[in-house]
């Protein structure tokens, strides 16, 4: 294999494939598989569990595939300031040099690294733009966290009718639900399905996808497949069963608020100066008032209070939050104004942004003792 690339442009490949790479039952799972045909260069990382291609172009002068250890060959390109680079295989090494530098990077047999799986059936898709597939994904992430115990909670649902997606995530004290009506994707798939995609997986794709580009999705029996004008990420699925959360989503509610967003972000960082371990944050709230009462308070600080102006309608009331749960919806809200829905401190809380009924996000009150 020898090749001439653009630095910045195998740099941008090597990150976004270097994050797929790793594993402790193989060595070779460090590596980044780099192939040189037809003008181009396909860089490859995985862990089994999921696969990222990236393509690069560039002049090859001698096809070939060869691997090369992911964090010191990106470390190296994160370093140099050279416009160009060669890469040239020699025995079991490849050699990167440029105007005023070369290195040697030992390599394992490329016949050893892992064959990447194909989804069987690719002419069923899904077809959307990148940034809707990233504003929803970043949407519903904020409600995860890795669990040990209940795996199924590692994932994200992703639930598929011709007329609508709904994408969900919850770590059991907060869930987030996106749902992307038709009119924002195209689909040959008639039939209704369900399936889990990883964490990692949603994760790594949203690094992955650029705005600008469409993202096209297949799916098959255990696996789903990301393609992009210049990458592929192919993923196994998470077995088991997504929690059925309709019924938990408040379908009234006792007391509604309506607040500023900027003014809400504010209050709570204000609150988090003050914030014991448990991040409590506690909103009282009167119909005859039109401000929310937003305090925190901490044994070894002291304490505060940020009158928040706000539309209240309903009964009076006071709850306790994470205030970091609620930080973390406004940091993916759209519009200027946001939907408090409450019960009591036994019933999750909704929150939305105003004028937008696509999105929503459900928390858990802290009981009070």
């Amino acid at each position: 294999m020898k090749a001439v690339a653009l630095r910045e442009a195998i740099m941008e490949g090597i990150a976004a494939v270097s994050r797929a790479a790793g594993g402790d039952t193989l060595p070779i799972l460090k590596s980044i598989l780099i192939e040189a045909n037809n003008n181009k260069l396909t860089l490859v990382g995985t862990n089994l569990e999921i696969a990222i291609q990236y393509g690069v172009s560039g002049k090859v002068i001698e096809n070939g595939k060869i691997t090369v250890p992911a964090r010191a060959f990106g470390e190296v390109l994160s370093v140099l300031r050279s416009e160009r680079v060669n890469l040239e295989q020699k025995g079991q090494s490849i050699a990167l040099t440029s105007d005023n530098y070369r290195a040697s990077f030992q390599s394992l047999s490329a016949e050893d690294f892992p064959i990447i799986p194909k989804i069987k059936n690719t002419e069923k898709y899904i077809e959307c733009k990148a940034e809707v597939l990233k504003d929803a994904l970043g949407g519903v992430l904020i409600a995860t966290e890795f669990s040990d115990l209940r795996p199924e909670l590692n994932s994200v649902s992703f639930r598929f009718t011709p007329q609508l997606i709904t994408l969900a995530a919850t770590d059991s004290f907060r869930l987030a639900e996106q749902q992307i009506p038709s009119t924002r994707f195209s689909s040959n798939i008639g039939e209704e399905f369900q399936i889990l995609i990883p964490l990692k997986t949603s994760q790594e794709l949203l690094r992955l996808i650029k705005e600008g580009e469409n993202v096209k999705i297949y799916v098959d029996d255990n696996q789903i497949l990301f393609t992009t004008p210049n990458a592929e990420c192919i993923s196994r699925l998470v077995e088991g069963r997504f929690p059925e959360y309709s019924a938990i989503i408040p379908a009234s509610f006792e007391s509604e608020l309506t607040v500023g967003k900027e003014d809400l972000i504010e209050a709570l960082k204000l609150a988090s100066v003050f914030h014991d371990r448990a991040s409590e944050v506690r909103l009282v709230f009167s119909k005859d008032q039109k401000a929310v009462e937003i305090s925190s308070s901490s044994q070894g600080v002291g304490e505060n209070v940020y009158m928040l102006p706000a539309k209240i309608q309903g009964e009076n009331g006071e709850v306790l939050f994470n205030g970091r749960y609620v930080h973390d919806m406004l940091r993916v809200a759209r519009g200027g104004e946001l939907f408090i829905g409450l019960n009591d401190e036994h019933t999750p809380a909704l929150f939305r942004s105003v004028g937008d009924a696509s999105y929503q996000y459900i928390v858990k009150p802290i009981l009070k003792t």
